[in-house]
């Protein structure tokens, strides 16, 4: 299920589940972002059991409810936190809720799985750190562009496996179309949604971190527009970023709101790796006039040149990882360095960008 927009994108898979029925129990609650319903699905393939979902819109419970029959509409937030049985939340709330809504998880004794990004500021950065740490509870992010993507997946194997050598450079587009008329009234504000490089922008540094193996990187360089959308001024439709990882892997990232009316998918996201013995390129959701289906990896390496379309044949072993992690507190899916790096990253490129003013208008603010 996904539309044009990207608002709701929700891949489906024909996983094995990790556990079986009633063997990990979750809930659902604020449906603010149709990315609740990928990260429902991969859950649930994996084996989990949806008991509970919340949200104060009578609407988009009914739409989830229709979605996942066998689902329970909770009457509050506290129906599902004080539910011995609900050992995670999934959760896609407006950007600037999803801390303070993870701190409530973890303080119930929940794990939390929130859509990207995880936070809109450092200060709630900085409350979920000690939050976690104090709890011993995860707050894991769906970082969907990586986790819930065949080709990205495929990408990560190829790499472990030594093809293409050592990851020097990662290069990451992440169109999207903006179909302004259906996103909510959110979408529009600065200070809830946290600006282009904190929002879209995680997705690009997230995948930095996984590919090149860094566990820091650096901010050089970043910038943000408003390049054609005057009726929404505090929109940012364009941004880009260049980081520089702690084992000297570099980074560019470009992110945007320029989909193309004629393009068949919500975004042509594309990710460039380059390693010391060869480079790979995706083409994650669409290879651009040939097809329109997506999970095409096309590499370079010692042996020559190599094509796979990998749709359906790879699935997204994170969300079993998951579950099993949150079992058995383990950290084989995403360790919490490496969400909270990612999260801090985004926060510190969207705080250090020039904003850039169109031709005809006032200087950049450098």
């Amino acid at each position: 299920m996904s539309t044009n927009n990207g608002m709701i994108y929700a891949p489906v898979h024909q996983a094995k589940p990790v556990v079986g029925p009633g063997g990990f129990v979750m809930a659902a609650m604020a449906l603010d972002h149709g990315h609740i319903y990928g990260m429902c699905n991969g859950l649930i393939e994996a084996g989990a059991t949806l008991k509970w979902v919340y949200d104060p819109d009578p609407s988009k419970v009914g739409d989830f409810t229709a979605r996942y029959p066998q689902v329970q509409a909770a009457r509050s937030p506290e129906e599902i936190l004080e539910d011995p049985e609900v050992r995670l939340v999934a959760a896609a709330a407006v950007p600037n809720e999803r801390g303070p809504l993870g701190l409530r998880v973890m303080a119930a004794g929940k794990d939390y799985f929130t859509d990207k990004t995880p936070f809109t500021t450092l200060s709630q950065l900085e409350d979920a750190r000690r939050a976690a740490a104090a709890t011993g509870r995860k707050y894991m992010v769906y970082f969907s562009e990586r986790l819930h993507v065949e080709s990205a997946i495929y990408a990560g194997k190829l790499i472990k496996e030594g093809v293409i050598g050592k990851v020097i450079q990662v290069i990451g587009l992440g169109p999207h179309r903006l179909n302004a008329p259906d996103r909510p009234a959110w979408f529009f504000e600065k200070e809830k949604y946290g600006g282009i490089l904190c929002d879209i922008g995680s997705h690009q540094i997230e995948q930095f971190l996984y590919f090149a193996g860094c566990k820091d990187a650096k901010v050089l360089h970043s910038k943000v527009a408003n390049y054609a959308n005057p009726d929404y001024p505090e929109l940012e439709d364009f941004g880009d970023a260049a980081l520089l990882g702690d084992n000297g892997a570099s980074n560019y990232f470009r992110v945007d709101w320029f989909t193309p009316d004629g393009l068949g998918v919500w975004g042509d996201g594309r990710c460039t790796i380059l390693g010391t013995e060869g480079y790979i390129e995706l083409r994650k959701y669409v290879d651009l006039a040939r097809s329109q289906g997506g999970d095409h990896v096309y590499w370079a390496d010692r042996k020559g040149e190599h094509y796979a379309d990998v749709h359906g044949k790879v699935g997204y072993p994170f969300f079993g990882e998951l579950i099993l992690d949150c079992l058995n507190r383990t950290e084989t899916a995403m360790t919490q360095e490496h969400v909270f790096k990612a999260a801090e990253l985004c926060l510190q490129a969207q705080e250090l960008a020039v904003k850039v003013t169109p031709a005809g208008g006032e200087p950049p603010q450098c």
